[in-house]
């Protein structure tokens, strides 16, 4: 069973690498990138400061930090305890796949840490917001989706990678923002 998944999970990663073209190279580039997402950061951080107060809001961005250090450092436990290789540095795939990136990154790519980060974020916003602003709870949910498939795009995630960076991302972004809660409405009723 266990070698079925590996071998689907490279035939996807194939199928999904070979989507596109050097077209769209630079918009997946740029999706992954740090950078890119600095905007939607600062709105975040506007509607968080705006909505609670600079008080309460540097303890949601305590809490925040708090999870993407969480998820960022669990993706190098696993990357380091499974050691698997990401696609690019596998020389079984040498001409089946793209390397978009100038370079491949660490040698291990087991979880994604971009996806367990994005997907973190959005569902900790999702959760944090509930009903309220459903809308940019999806909206999170979608830019956490591309930027979870942007890393296969660019050849240097398998695409279980990704997924599982993306489950681990969800529950961090779900706890945390069940214990942000908490701790607001305990520390600053």
């Amino acid at each position: 069973m266990w070698e079925a998944a590996l071998q689907w999970d490279r035939d996807a990663l194939i199928a999904l690498n070979a989507w596109g073209g050097p077209g769209w190279d630079q918009f997946w580039l740029a999706l992954s990138g740090k950078w890119t997402a600095l905007p939607l950061y600062v709105l975040l951080l506007y509607w968080v400061f705006r909505a609670l107060g600079w008080k309460r809001a540097l303890l949601l961005l305590a809490g925040i930090a708090l999870m993407i250090t969480c998820t960022d450092q669990l993706s190098n436990v696993f990357k380091t305890g499974v050691g698997r290789l990401r696609p690019c540095h596998d020389p079984g795939l040498d001409g089946l796949i793209r390397l978009v990136k100038a370079s491949c990154g660490g040698r291990y790519g087991y979880f994604s840490a971009h996806a367990a980060n994005a997907m973190a974020l959005a569902v900790f916003f999702g959760t944090y917001w509930g009903r309220a602003k459903r809308s940019w709870g999806f909206l999170l949910l979608l830019w956490a989706l591309l930027v979870g498939y942007s890393r296969v795009y660019l050849g240097v995630h398998y695409p279980l990678d990704v997924l599982s960076g993306m489950l681990a991302g969800a529950f961090f972004g779900w706890l945390f923002a069940r214990l942000t809660a908490l701790a607001l409405q305990k520390w600053m009723p």
